[in-house]
């Protein structure tokens, strides 16, 4: 079967090859892959950044957003042939820590997880996968065009959890948030934060192209000025973009017990000058919380599920700006203005044997 796949750490090894097909041992529940989308990570592990094979394996099927057929499942499964599922990312360290155990294998506390399409484990742009029934989430039919973006959705369904979580400390009654960045996870914090009634401000730097109307349609505010500019003091803010300066703004600029999550990883060595002791202060004196949150549990896929269930379907799909056949992943790599989230689509037919 086709498969599109990596050497890890070997630059312009990207490539479209010829694969085994999954073995029973992978997994009780037959899986026909439909579509992958592609994020930073995949980008990164594209330019030997990082990116680890299996065990035993000198390449890495790449893709983990991804959305999938059954085609054969156990009685006993809770799946039937014919049903749309997700894969889960991440699983379970084997030994496992106290976290994993507790199935909170987001918040790992050894590191030896893996992770489909990332760490040890195949991805999903294969044409084929198996896995165990608990390893999946079954989706609402009716989300088979769009389904594919459940993976991005659950990593702020957990930043929101966490909020909320955060804010049951003491006294929380939030009224205005602000996400910056306004690429795919920003979009849909922005979304998860308007289904929970807040009023949502979204942050970044362009001014055309379809993200402005996409946070208009959503009901949400579009601003293209800095967070500072704004004179917008938000109760909750999800950070989106890694950007240092933009990361820096997102711990200054908010209302009193404010709380802030941080989800966009930044890049490391270059030097910003901070006050830290200012920075300390202000947290300190305004009850300020400033958390970071990667990845997503069963529970965090669950939610995620429902909330895409719950938005419009007409702005889920433009969210998706381009959507490829799996032969032309070498074009799907090229970054193009307008892009918001481009999809494989693993179900249209293909060539062999190309390589970027």
């Amino acid at each position: 079967m086709r498969a599109l796949t990596v050497t890890p750490g070997k630059k312009g090894s990207l490539s479209l090859r010829d694969v085994s097909e999954p073995t029973a041992g992978e997994g009780e529940v037959l899986v026909e892959a439909l579509a992958v989308g592609l994020c930073g990570t995949d980008s990164e592990i594209v330019a030997a950044e990082y990116g680890e094979a299996p065990p035993g394996q000198d390449f890495l099927v790449l893709g983990h957003e991804n959305l999938g057929r059954v085609l054969d499942a156990p009685p006993d499964s809770g799946l039937a042939k014919g049903d749309l599922v997700v894969g889960i990312v991440r699983r379970p360290d084997p030994e496992p820590c106290k976290a994993c155990a507790a199935g909170e294998w987001d918040m790992c506390l050894n590191g030896n997880y893996t992770e489909h399409g990332i760490k040890g484990l195949d991805g999903f742009s294969r044409e084929h996968w198996r896995a165990n029934a608990e390893a999946m989430v079954k989706l609402d039919p009716d989300l088979e065009d769009v389904g594919v973006l459940l993976e991005p959705t659950t990593i702020v369904a957990k930043a929101w959890e966490q909020i909320n979580r955060i804010g049951k400390r003491a006294f929380f009654d939030p009224h205005t948030a602000v996400v910056t960045g306004a690429g795919p996870v920003g979009l849909l914090a922005a979304l998860l934060g308007v289904q929970q009634g807040l009023d949502v401000h979204v942050f970044d730097i362009v001014t055309d192209g379809p993200k402005p109307q996409l946070v208009r349609d959503l009901g949400a505010t579009y601003h293209s000025e800095p967070l500072p500019d704004s004179g917008i003091k938000p109760n909750v803010l999800v950070e989106c973009t890694g950007v240092t300066p933009v990361v820096l703004e997102a711990l200054t600029c908010r209302a009193q017990d404010a709380v802030t999550c941080l989800t966009g990883v930044s890049g490391t060595g270059k030097q910003t000058r901070v006050d830290v002791g200012a920075l300390n202060r202000e947290e300190v004196l305004m009850n300020g919380v400033v958390f970071g949150s990667v990845n997503a549990n069963r529970r965090h896929y669950d939610a995620g599920a429902q909330a895409l269930a719950a938005a419009d379907r007409n702005w889920l799909r433009r969210l998706i700006s381009r959507r490829l056949p799996l032969e032309r992943f070498a074009e799907a790599f090229k970054h193009q203005s307008d892009d918001v989230k481009v999809v494989l689509d693993l179900k249209a037919p293909g060539h062999r044997n190309q390589q970027l």
